[in-house]
């Protein structure tokens, strides 16, 4: 029994490799691959590796390789047919009947992808025609040369009602199949005929994720409507799954070049021209669960980089709720708002635009930073029932994840920041300027000016989440009881830059830590992967990296006389088995003060209402304690 090709491409791409080998294998991420012990043959260090963008597993002991179906087939024991349908099942895909129809539905798609490359050529000529003049001016205009309108293939659809339908005709092509490739329209009055979809429009080939013409958008000249119009869904596209630059963002994901989503054709290809050749963007709809499922076989955290107008903060807010419920460990998105009335493209082409771009994205937020924001804008929580309803905002937001380890986190971090939060409020000041210490902070929000929020009730509630770049958004900063763990945090930092051989031993324990400042918590996470992905970096090369991107300040916070004054077991020509036990020191006492502070509040919570809902939060507090302490002891031995 045989599957359509186009079957099990898709099956291939829903399907993530490191997740299925993850399952009976333990892997350890190293740079762009996972590597661990050999499933096929006995070893004792680690051979077997796993490319999750490329698709393929491989070991170097015993020479086993092949893909997500082969692993599945050669770990259970199963046939071909058996392993699809076991994964067919787990990406909730309906296995195809292998009829003589669906043989034929087969064939005809590799029809399909011949006309659609030839309706590509037929624009791509239009273009260079005296007919395509007024398209070539405006991609002229929009400052594209050459080279990237060929790199692109762009092209131009004349503004006749059939000019591409005769030029196909002339290719002895069907007009059935030009209808169901989308091609052309077919009234519904038998009576008339059928006529050219794309007509007086500059042309965008969009392409599968192999690099096939599957659909067209296209964007009208002049005033006309619909400004930008997209092929229908066809046997060969269905614009929820793919995104517009995809099979060039794969590629520059295996240099791990960072994959950022826009808004629009032009945004991508600008960025693309400034050297951001992982920039995507969806067709012409709110990011679906499936292009979220894409964009994670690229990179772990995807930036969703926004307009900031209205749309693009309401697009924002879609895009976290799209992938709330399917986060998992690891996985997740962070975003940035562009300043109002700007785009990538128009970035792109002002003198300092590229410096300007690349600090927003430096300066992108994380999911829960949005979540916190989306939810604490506008609010009042100046009495216990404003509070009270706070905190159930914000649990029946976290409610939706499916994951437990990842909806425990953020339940944590969550009850950690209202806490902080209200514990720094004072009686009878406004609301939002009490204390906050979470895991991340409202810092610069890349750039974005927000006007003066009105108040509550007279807008929408997600209209200003987004604060004003450099500026603290309301209810988020920090109380001087953070001074004493910041400064336990900037030990931990300063000790394993100045020692980078610590990180074999203590690098999966500061992994599953987190600073309450965004800053120090950022530059934990960049040293992490730098380590990560070079074990044998030297501690000025560190510092070097550290401040090309963009970590300088943070990184001259942390090595200050003043930090050193408290823990001379940090500098770098301190012998490392006293740097270890200082920095084991340290991590213990800043652990233990974080789940004493967050016991006693369970308690206090406890103690002022014993309701059932208060008791199962109580619970919640304390089985995350409890696993939490488990496991960082469970490192530490």
């Amino acid at each position: 029994m045989s599957f359509p090709q186009s079957f099990l491409d898709d099956l291939r791409a829903r399907v993530d490799l490191a997740d299925v080998v993850g399952s009976s294998v333990k892997l350890i991420k190293r740079g762009r691959e996972y590597s661990g012990l050999c499933p096929f043959h006995s070893e004792k260090s680690p051979s077997f590796t796993v490319n999750d963008q490329k698709g393929f597993y491989h070991c170097f002991g015993c020479g086993a390789h092949g893909d997500v179906i082969s692993f599945v087939m050669n770990t259970r024991g199963l046939t071909f047919v058996e392993a699809v349908e076991v994964l067919a099942n787990q990406a909730g895909m309906d296995v195809p009947k292998q009829s003589r129809e669906a043989q034929e539905r087969e064939q005809k798609a590799k029809t399909l992808y011949e006309v659609m490359e030839v309706a590509c050529v037929f624009f791509e000529r239009m273009l260079r025609m005296p007919e395509g003049k007024e398209g070539l001016e405006y991609f002229r205009r929009r400052g594209l040369d050459d080279k990237t309108i060929a790199d692109f293939r762009l092209g131009f659809a004349p503004d006749n009602r059939g000019a591409l339908k005769a030029a196909l005709k002339r290719e002895e092509i069907d007009e059935k199949l030009m209808i169901e490739a989308g091609l052309l329209i077919e009234p519904e009055d038998s009576g008339r005929q059928s006529y050219d979809r794309f007509r007086g429009r500059v042309m965008f080939p969009i392409l599968d994720r192999r690099g096939r013409v599957v659909a067209f958008g296209g964007r009208v000249m002049g005033d006309g409507k619909p400004k930008y119009l997209n092929s229908p869904d066809t046997p060969l596209f269905h614009k929820g799954r793919l995104l517009y630059g995809l099979p060039q963002a794969r590629e520059a994901s295996q240099n791990d070049a960072p994959i950022i989503v826009t808004e629009g054709y032009m945004d991508v290809i600008a960025l693309h021209r400034a050297g951001y050749r992982g920039a995507v963007a969806p067709l012409g709809t709110a990011v679906t669960e499936e292009q979220i499922g894409e964009l994670w076989k690229m990179t772990n955290e995807p930036v969703m980089c926004l307009d900031g107008d209205a749309a693009g903060k309401r697009a924002a807010v879609r895009a976290a709720e799209r992938a709330l419920p399917i986060l998992r460990p690891g996985k997740s998105l962070v975003f940035s708002i562009l300043p109002e009335g700007e785009d990538p493209d128009t970035m792109m082409a002002a003198p300092d635009g590229f410096a300007t771009f690349q600090k927003i994205i430096d300066t992108a937020v994380p999911l829960a930073e949005l979540i916190w924001r989306m939810e604490l804008s506008g609010r009042k929580i100046d009495t216990p029932e404003r509070r009270a309803a706070l905190e159930a905002d914000l649990h029946q937001r976290i409610s939706v994840i499916a994951d437990d380890a990842v909806k425990s986190q953020y339940r944590s971090m969550f009850n950690d920041r209202t806490w902080k939060l209200f514990k720094g409020e004072k009686p009878g000041k406004p609301a939002g300027r009490g204390g906050y210490g979470g895991g991340y902070s409202g810092g610069s929000a890349g750039g974005y000016q927000n006007k003066k929020p009105g108040r509550a009730g007279k807008r929408g509630k997600n209209d200003h989440f987004w604060g004003p770049a450099g500026k603290a958004v309301p209810g988020m900063s920090r109380p001087p009881m953070q001074k004493k763990r910041d400064l336990q945090d900037s030990i931990l930092l300063v000790t394993l830059i100045n020692h980078p051989h610590l990180h074999d031993e203590v690098g999966e324990q500061l992994g599953i830590y987190s600073c309450a400042d965004s800053e120090l918590d950022n530059l934990r996470r960049a040293v992490l992967k730098l380590l990560d992905d070079d074990p044998g970096l030297d501690s000025d090369t560190i510092k070097a990296q550290l401040k090309r991107d963009g970590l300088s300040e943070t990184v001259l916070r942390v090595v200050s006389a003043d930090i050193i004054a408290h823990a001379a077991f940090a500098k770098s020509e301190t012998p490392l088995e006293r740097a270890r036990t200082g920095w084991k020191q340290v991590f213990s006492m800043a652990v233990s003060s974080l789940e004493d502070e967050e016991a006693k509040y369970a308690v206090r919570q406890l103690a002022a209402d014993t309701s059932e809902e208060e008791w199962e939060r109580f619970s919640h507090r304390r089985e995350d304690l409890a696993r939490r302490r488990e496991k960082v002891f469970k490192l530490d031995d």
